[in-house]
């Protein structure tokens, strides 16, 4: 009997070992496979603004964003392209037959290319014995920045001339009004040049080629500026 009774309590003993032994690997066993699966409920639905390491994610945008140099450079080229156009416009409007009158109005033409030309004949053609009246022609066919820069001219003129026997004849050989708006023209004129010094001919014929611009007064036209061209 004591065998049997023995025998007995040995096997509760390790029966209730096991048990024990048992509940104590499935308690610890559980808060793993919950930590588990807390890992994977973070993983898997991570909170708003963090990445799974913790770090701060931006938010997502639906589209690209454009850059303010980008607007700023768009808003230049169009504003460009416009004045491009604008500009464009107006040589196209300025070019017309009806603002060019040079192109429609003949008489207005001939008159001017004639007026130009003999003021031009005038003022360019001298004598050394008689000077003032080549200074009084330019008084009376020039104005404004042509008469300013031709006194400057010719107070040299009237110094050497008498000196050196000087004379000078010029003639056109070709004149032609390139824009006619208004009361002002504008032309291109070829000449002929020549001079005696002390008698004797002072070289060859000498070309010259002016861009004129004259101003209708009066029903004539008198030049007020004169350039080489």
């Amino acid at each position: 009997m004591s065998t049997e009774t023995d025998a007995a309590s040995q096997a509760d003993a390790a029966t209730a070992t096991d048990a024990v032994t048992d509940a104590d690997e499935t308690e610890a066993s559980e808060p793993k496979e919950s930590k588990t699966a807390a890992g994977k409920t973070a993983a898997g639905k991570p909170k708003a603004g963090r990445t799974e390491a913790g770090e701060t994610e931006s938010p997502p945008t639906s589209g690209k964003m454009i850059r303010p140099w980008r607007i700023l450079a768009i808003a230049l080229a169009v504003g460009l392209i416009a004045a491009g156009i604008l500009a464009f416009t107006e040589r196209q409007r300025d070019a017309s037959p009806s603002a060019n009158r040079a192109l429609v109005d003949a008489p207005a033409t001939a008159k001017a290319v004639g007026d130009v030309s003999n003021a031009l004949v005038k003022i360019f053609s001298y004598e050394h014995g008689d000077v003032a009246a080549t200074e009084k022609a330019a008084a009376e066919l020039l104005e404004g920045k042509a008469a300013d820069d031709y006194r400057a001219l010719f107070a040299q003129v009237k110094q050497q001339a008498p000196a050196h026997r000087l004379t000078l004849t010029t003639r056109v050989v070709r004149a032609g009004v390139s824009r006619m708006s208004g009361d002002t023209a504008h032309l291109l004129v070829f000449l002929d040049q020549v001079s005696t010094r002390n008698g004797k001919p002072a070289g060859g014929t000498a070309a010259a080629q002016l861009a004129v611009t004259a101003r209708l007064h009066d029903g004539h036209w008198r030049i007020t500026e004169i350039r080489s061209s």
